[in-house]
């Protein structure tokens, strides 16, 4: 099968999923797999949601690699609801899939449900985000500690010691926004650096971060920046700080090298984001968890303390992109198009028409 045909089919899967999720009690219909021969192995993968814009990237690219490998991929996503996370984990056990793989929603509400697949014998990779006291099999993510420092490394050489900084984040309970803060306050503790105040985003609702600014306007305006948890909470903060004539005065620095953090960093108003190669990271998820699911060794020597066990930890080095280095790590890579990421600006940098933050203005 082509690799375009399988990520269709993949996404057919996906939407069929999505759509039992929403109808009744019942929160997964039967017929969201193919047929299986004796011989065929199921991982189940299960999203908390699709409200971060890499995450259907990193969908797309574990089916295509699970599918080259043998293996069928039941996609489900949760829609930021824990019971029915919760529910689609239980699905899948019922379904006796061979391997588990989990974005979670909260880093403590799955601990029971993993242990009832672990008992049931199927393997369970905890995806981008640890659950804590879980014993899962494999926990694989980028070096989320190392994210945080890029983040605080570009602001202090930015606006140097003692500087302001308001901090917009994630939900407290994704276990990776703890890290990413651990690597960031460290960083500007050691440059004196002051933190104004701290806001965090449920669910990683961006639309939060457009209230918050509004809401704190005056120790915001006191900031000479704003660290924000991911790029979809930097553009919604940008668009409130257009508002007031303040984009690219209080400048932002985010992480996922979303398209629009791309175009903010060439047109001025963001500093940087952190660019996290998901295709590599999906396809060495995939891997381990066909590994998993055919009960081969993973042959992982690090491990990552969830609290309570030592989980075998793959992590991933990620990269910080500003305004110099844009061209050679985005559109090098082919992450995105540079006719996508200069969209708005010339070779100069001068704006050449309306943003879209500024159109919404």
């Amino acid at each position: 099968m082509k690799i375009k045909e399988k990520l269709l089919a993949c996404t057919a899967a996906t939407c069929f999923a999505l759509s039992a999720v929403s109808c009744g009690n019942d929160p997964i219909s039967q017929n969201t797999i193919p047929s299986q021969t004796e011989d065929s192995l199921t991982i189940g993968l299960s999203f908390d949601s699709y409200v971060i814009e890499r995450w259907t990237r990193d969908r797309d690219i574990f089916c295509s690699t699970a599918n080259d490998l043998g293996a069928e991929v039941n996609v489900q996503s949760a829609n930021g609801e824990m019971e029915t996370q919760i529910s689609q984990i239980q699905y899948f056990i019922d379904l006796e899939v061979d391997a588990i793989v989990i974005v979670t929603i909260d880093a403590d509400g799955l601990r029971d449900a993993i242990r009832s697949a672990k008992e049931a014998g199927i393997p369970v990779i905890c995806y981008d985000r640890i659950v804590r006291n879980a014993d899962a099999d494999l926990y694989i993510s980028f070096d989320n500690e190392a994210v945080g420092a890029y983040m605080a490394e570009a602001i202090c050489a930015e606006i140097g010691d003692g500087g302001n900084i308001v901090e917009i984040t994630g939900p407290v309970s994704d276990y990776n926004v703890s890290q990413v803060m651990a690597g960031f306050e460290s960083v500007c503790e050691e440059h004196e650096e002051n933190i104004l105040m701290s806001y965090n985003c449920d669910n990683w609702r961006s639309e939060l971060a457009y209230d918050f600014v509004n809401d704190n306007i005056d120790v915001v305006e006191d900031a000479d920046i704003i660290m924000c948890g991911n790029d979809a909470l930097a553009g919604e903060t940008v668009h409130a700080l257009a508002e007031r004539g303040l984009a690219g005065q209080i400048k932002v620095v985010g992480q996922d090298a979303d398209l629009d953090a791309c175009q903010r960093i060439v047109e001025g108003t963001q500093l940087m984001t952190v660019y996290k190669p998901v295709e590599r990271l999906a396809k060495m998820a995939a891997e381990y968890a066909v590994k998993l699911a055919k009960g081969e060794e993973l042959g992982v020597d690090t491990v990552f303390n969830d609290g309570t066990y030592d989980v075998p930890y793959v992590a991933i080095d990620s990269i910080a992109v500003d305004k110099d280095n844009i061209d050679d790590v985005i559109i090098e890579s082919g992450f995105h198009q540079r006719e996508d990421v200069y969209m708005n600006v010339d070779e100069e940098g001068n704006e050449t028409e309306p943003s879209e933050v500024a159109e919404e203005t």
